[in-house]
């Protein structure tokens, strides 16, 4: 359930000339307070970084192994077009308790040669990413719409393909790329509920406890749960460990973000319009704040994020330091002109702040302080578009997506 949170909130700032962003955290500084001046202590450095985010936004995970049994569905064509489809059940187990994600793969022509994979965890089912009836609707789903209260869906035709602008199927595969995609609510049900359900139910022994400052909530478990998915995928004989790329939206590229920054087999991390939390600075307070973002939906985070939402000022990290623990790694992020609420300044800056660390490591990242105009693609081994329109995902950001993965794969 989530908290009521009228009259608690300050409103959002969109005034630029009210930002100021004070007691930002040196990005290479280490855990004993040397500057990082070597590429040979990036691997120590990187770890503490992450370590940190752990700590202070998003929670550590457990490090227990789980089993992780994949099984195929089904198999076929999409009725309307050429587009071969798989469906998997990816079974988690620990001890007596297990749960199981439904994966769906979208894959190109057989014969062409495949050029990588796209693992996008989706809002609404993967029966809403193809207006095909062959792909299956997600239990947990289901379980979700009929607990709704004056539910208006009452069956899953209703919603099916109603999130298929987001998911260019056709165009991306036909470009070579296999599209993985798992709802997100099969991982972690989207509420607070003390951490019961989803995967954290298979580690009730570990919960860092609801008391915990640092316990793992929502995001760290999407995270983590999109990491037992690529431990699937890598049992289908088309998907090479060399060439994965984790993308999400809004929350879900705040997941993205996260999952890249604990998994290092996403060669690429794609973030959309993923704000606060993902890759905007906390400090600027601009649209979105940590204070609303821990109030409206406090399972997202460790509770000691929400330690810093009267003054983000004093939070040891800031979304720099996600960003830069994906070095060497190739991430793009990416805003939409009308989505203030993310804070589209926020998120290139916090990509520019990260070129230190890729510069540590010989590479390039964003050219200039100033974000491009919008349309216009930037960046070398970190990516940046700002796209016209509202906070979505398009063709248009799938369009800069394909041409950075051909560009680096």
């Amino acid at each position: 359930m989530l908290h009521d949170v009228s009259g608690q909130v300050p409103e959002a700032n969109y005034d630029e000339s009210k930002v100021v962003v004070e007691n930002l955290p040196p990005l290479m500084l280490s855990k004993d307070k040397q500057v990082v001046t070597d590429a040979a202590q990036w691997d120590e450095h990187r770890a503490y970084l992450v370590d940190q985010l752990a700590d202070f936004v998003y929670g550590h995970a457990p490090a227990e192994q789980v089993e992780v049994d994949c099984s195929i569905v089904s198999e076929g064509t999409l009725a309307e077009s050429s587009v071969r489809f798989r469906q998997l059940d990816v079974k988690l187990s620990r001890g007596n308790k297990s749960c199981t994600l439904q994966v769906a793969m979208f894959l190109p022509d057989a014969g062409m040669p495949i050029r990588g994979t796209f693992l996008l965890p989706n809002f609404t089912g993967n029966h809403g990413i193809t207006p095909d009836s062959q792909i299956r609707v997600s239990p947990i789903w289901q379980s979700i719409q009929d607990a709704k209260p004056n539910k208006n869906v009452t069956a899953s035709d209703q919603t099916r393909g109603d999130q298929a602008r987001r998911c260019p199927i056709e165009m991306i595969t036909q470009r070579g790329y296999v599209l993985a995609t798992v709802f997100y609510g099969d991982i972690d049900p989207d509420f607070d509920d003390g951490f019961e359900n989803g995967v954290h139910a298979l580690f009730p022994d570990y919960r860092l406890d609801a008391d915990h400052p640092s316990r793992w909530g929502s995001i760290a478990a999407w995270a983590w749960g999109l990491s037992r998915c690529t431990d699937a995928l890598l049992t289908q004989p088309e998907i090479a460990e060399s060439h994965l790329a984790v993308i999400g939206h809004s929350r879900l590229g705040k997941t993205a973000l996260w999952a890249g920054a604990t998994d290092p087999r996403f060669s690429i991390e794609i973030s959309n319009d993923s704000g606060c939390g993902g890759a905007a600075l906390s400090r600027r307070n601009f649209g979105e704040s940590i204070w609303r973002i821990n109030t409206v939906f406090p399972h997202w985070f460790c509770d000691r994020f929400k330690q810093f939402n009267e003054d983000p000022s004093q939070l040891p990290v800031d979304q720099h330091f996600l960003i830069a623990s994906i070095a060497p790694r190739k991430v793009y992020i990416a805003s939409a002109t009308e989505d203030l609420w993310a804070d589209p300044m926020g998120e290139y800056t916090s990509g520019f702040l990260a070129n230190s660390a890729y510069e540590l490591l010989g590479q390039k990242g964003l050219p200039t302080q100033s974000p491009p105009s919008p349309g216009i693609s930037v960046g070398d081994n970190i990516g940046y578009h700002l796209r016209v329109g509202k906070h979505d995902l398009l063709v248009e950001d799938w369009e800069h997506y394909l041409n950075f993965a051909d560009r680096h794969w």
